[in-house]
């Protein structure tokens, strides 16, 4: 929700000197896209969404594992932005444990045939399809995160780099614009890292593996990776690796998730990114249920990340009890679940001066299999669904130019005046965050809406939408059911996931149409079959 609430930004020059020089507003999926997120990687439990903590000077990172405290001594504005910064010979770093949750220290041991750093053991599947995810734990661009299947040949070699095309773009003026690469080897059933000839090298557990004289620039020899490896390229960036296979826990439907800033057409200038689309299913220690969600931010995009962090995390701790997590199944009703989630989830942001929308799905299966879907809202990011033909809207706009919502607050004993269309500035009634306004006039709330419980017939052709508003401000309810039926018609007997091609298509159809605002959707398509991973988030 570009344009909503302005207010200026303060910035270090660190962090103004690395974001001149790189444009790196990137999200990486399974199939070599990026996203940030501070929680995917950390066992046991896998989360799909980010958040990032204000954080002292003394502290690199937010993030739990291995940080970096580097004192540098030459001021980046002496640094040429198309070269890599030289380490300093000598240069003295201390790496501090935090204690990831569930990560044991590296024992690392040197064969004979080859003195290479190994991981926690052979890394090896009964099948091919394993899954390589890398988030980077500290460093400039802490929290980037990246995932890649080994059946995803397309998107292999993976490679770290600090310029496009690499596919992971790191924010690290000491990363070589091509520092090093990560492949699968079918024969050995075994993901692999190799220095790609960098500058300043690179270690896996804190021992080199590049070519033993850097300044020849010769590429190193390939080194197995092992889950809960790190990989360390410069001297901040380090970067934590979890390996697992992906046969378990796919989405049992098809999802399609895409997001695009938008840009300005005369001066082509993107927007900053606010939106944040992210999905989970299945929820950790709970195989039936998943959550789906949009949060668009306005002020900034901290409080929809969150939210889009908290929301999901608070629905799972309320159907972690057995008795509501049974009462949901049983009465085929969500209502007190998303209402506590919601309620819980604003008490615990703490953002005082920018607020996001928050529209979430929840979807779980009973005993036999059946689907149901619920959703709850705040703000004007809107949710329908189409069940045999029929569209049902899952969602209640909270602009203030809402007949419901001006009724909500006429019966407040406050009403808006005629061609009031504002408060403090907002266009939104409802929203999670924005604590300073909610405390200077009464009128704003964070009570969502929740709909009612849709039963899904996979036999109906029965699908949802959710979407920011930059889709719905171009494109009516009924004609984004049209570009659904008549991509699906289109691509019926094309492999691969159909939700992603129908999710695509509508968010072009945005772009072509102009639409002056962040845009990110979510397409379930409960007729398909699932090929995507169990989580994911954008941006």
């Amino acid at each position: 929700m570009v344009g909503e609430l302005e207010r200026p930004l303060v910035s270090n020059d660190v962090d103004v000197a690395l974001d001149q020089s790189n444009n790196l507003t990137r999200n990486y999926d399974l199939d070599g896209q990026c996203h940030r997120t501070e929680a995917l990687l950390r066992p046991p439990r896998t989360r799909g969404h980010f958040h990032k903590q204000r954080l002292s000077s003394a502290s690199p990172c937010s993030a739990q594992g291995d940080s970096v405290v580097l004192d540098v001594s030459n001021p980046l504005e002496d640094i040429l932005i198309g070269e890599t910064v030289k380490r300093p010979f000598g240069h003295l770093v201390e790496l501090q444990k935090h204690g990831r949750p569930e990560k044991q220290s590296q024992n690392l041991s040197f064969g004979a045939e080859n003195d290479r750093p190994q991981g926690s053991g052979p890394n090896t599947f009964s099948d091919q399809r394993s899954c390589l995810s890398l988030e980077v734990v500290s460093g400039p661009s802490c929290g980037l995160h990246c995932s890649v299947l080994s059946t995803s040949t397309a998107r292999l070699p993976l490679t770290l780099g600090r310029v496009p095309p690499s596919n992971l773009l790191l924010k690290d003026l000491e990363v070589s614009g091509k520092h090093a690469m990560i492949n699968w080897n079918s024969n050995k059933l075994r993901w692999e890292l190799v220095d790609m000839g960098s500058l300043n090298g690179t270690m896996l557990n804190s021992h080199p593996i590049n070519y033993p004289n850097s300044g020849s620039r010769q590429w190193g020899s390939p080194v197995e990776l092992a889950s809960g490896d790190t990989i360390t390229v410069g001297t901040t960036s380090n970067i934590y690796v979890h390996i697992s296979s992906q046969n378990d826990h796919l989405v049992p439907f098809g999802v399609g998730m895409t997001s695009d800033p938008m840009s300005l057409r005369r001066g082509g200038k993107k927007f900053p990114m606010e939106d944040v689309c992210y999905y989970q299913w299945p929820l950790p220690g709970i195989d039936q249920f998943g959550v789906f969600g949009i949060c668009d931010g306005h002020g900034g995009v901290e409080a929809a990340k969150s939210a889009s962090k908290i929301l999901p995390e608070m629905v799972t701790t309320i159907l972690s009890d057995s008795v509501k997590r049974e009462r949901v199944v049983s009465q085929q009703d969500g209502s007190d679940v998303l209402r506590d989630a919601f309620s819980q989830t604003e008490a615990l942001m703490n953002n005082y001066y920018e607020g996001c929308t928050a529209t979430l799905l929840l979807v779980w299966a009973d005993a036999d299999e059946n689907l149901f879907a619920q959703c709850a809202n705040v703000g004007d990011s809107a949710c329908f669904m189409n069940v045999d033909g029929k569209q049902i809207k899952m969602t209640e706009d909270h602009k203030l130019m809402s007949c419901s919502e001006r009724l909500r607050i006429e019966g407040i004993g406050r009403p808006l005046k005629d061609g009031e269309t504002r408060l403090c500035g907002l266009n939104l009634a409802r929203m999670l965050g924005d604590k300073f306004v909610k405390q200077q006039d009464s009128r704003f709330s964070s009570e969502p809406y929740i709909s009612q419980v849709v039963r899904i017939n996979k036999t109906s052709g029965a699908f949802a939408l959710l979407a920011s508003d930059g889709l719905w401000d171009v494109i009516s309810f009924k004609k984004a059911i049209q570009l659904v039926v008549q991509t699906r018609e289109r691509y019926s007997t094309d492999k691969g996931n159909l939700a992603e091609k129908i999710a695509d298509v509508l968010l072009n159809e945005a772009r072509n149409l102009r639409t002056r605002d962040n845009t990110s959707l979510i397409l379930l398509d409960f007729g398909s079959t699932s090929t995507v991973p169990s989580c994911k988030v954008l941006p």
